[in-house]
């Protein structure tokens, strides 16, 4: 390579290298311009964005959070067991003090006292029939859990059906969106915005109320289970304290 070459050579990546700078100086201004800030949206906004299907979703977030504060309210082990009562009340039945385990339960009224009043009832006089007692308590038991039930499962309901209303606006801000389309919107992004953003809005909002709704509902209802886990053995033991002081009146010989 003589030096007429390498001279030629040099010019020309001189030459390219004039051409090129103009452009790369461009990039980096733009490179370096700060980002256009996002207008963050009010709530009033988010609202009015996510269209009708906003309306049911609000009513679910206030049910759901008005079945929180209840049940935790109303399903506390100490409030539904009342373990200082139940003692009295064994220790009542241990000397066959029917009427004062009565008068017990009657004065605090709570699910366990209610099975166990239920049962009560049952006995006539000084006999003791412990499959009419047990009987009786079956039967409270299973409408008192029916009732316990019944926030419980509401819980379940706004978990499944909020999303399902979420789905309803997506669908109807897609069915918006390919309407605009159709009448020349497919060149202008700004009339799909309102369509899409409703159709996004409805889903995420939806989820946001089901899925800590329905993490609730197990924690409830396992909450729940274990209650009348220990109310069943609380009537357990009652009824061996009952059978437990039958046998004891029937082998002490009467004067």
């Amino acid at each position: 390579m003589n030096v007429h070459t390498i001279k030629a050579l040099f010019a020309a990546i001189a030459l390219a290298f004039c051409i090129a700078a103009p452009a790369l100086a461009q990039d980096n201004e733009a490179s370096d311009a700060p980002p256009v800030a996002a207008q963050k949206q009010t709530f009033g906004q988010i609202l009015k964005t996510g269209g009708w299907t906003m309306w049911p979703l609000g009513v679910c977030s206030v049910a759901g959070v008005g079945l929180l504060i209840f049940n935790a309210l109303v399903l506390r082990p100490s409030r539904m067991l009342k373990p200082e009562i139940t003692a009295q009340i064994k220790d009542a039945a241990s000397t066959l003090d029917v009427e004062r385990a009565r008068t017990l339960c009657a004065a605090n009224p709570s699910p366990v006292t209610t099975i166990i009043a239920a049962g009560l009832d049952r006995i006539r006089g000084d006999e003791l029939h412990l499959e009419s007692i047990e009987k009786g308590m079956e039967e409270q038991s299973l409408q008192e859990i029916a009732k316990y039930m019944q926030p419980i499962n509401y819980l379940s309901v706004i978990a499944t059906i909020s999303p399902m209303i979420g789905l309803l606006g997506t669908v109807s801000g897609m069915i918006k969106a390919f309407q605009a389309m159709a009448y020349g919107a497919m060149g202008r992004p700004e009339l799909l915005a309102n369509n899409i953003g409703e159709a996004l809005i409805t889903t995420a909002t939806g989820l946001i109320i089901g899925i800590p709704v329905m993490v609730f509902y197990f924690f409830f209802k396992n909450r729940f289970t274990s209650v009348v886990a220990s109310i069943n053995r609380s009537c357990g033991d009652l009824l061996e304290s009952l059978a437990s002081a039958g046998r004891n009146a029937a082998s002490t010989p009467s004067e």
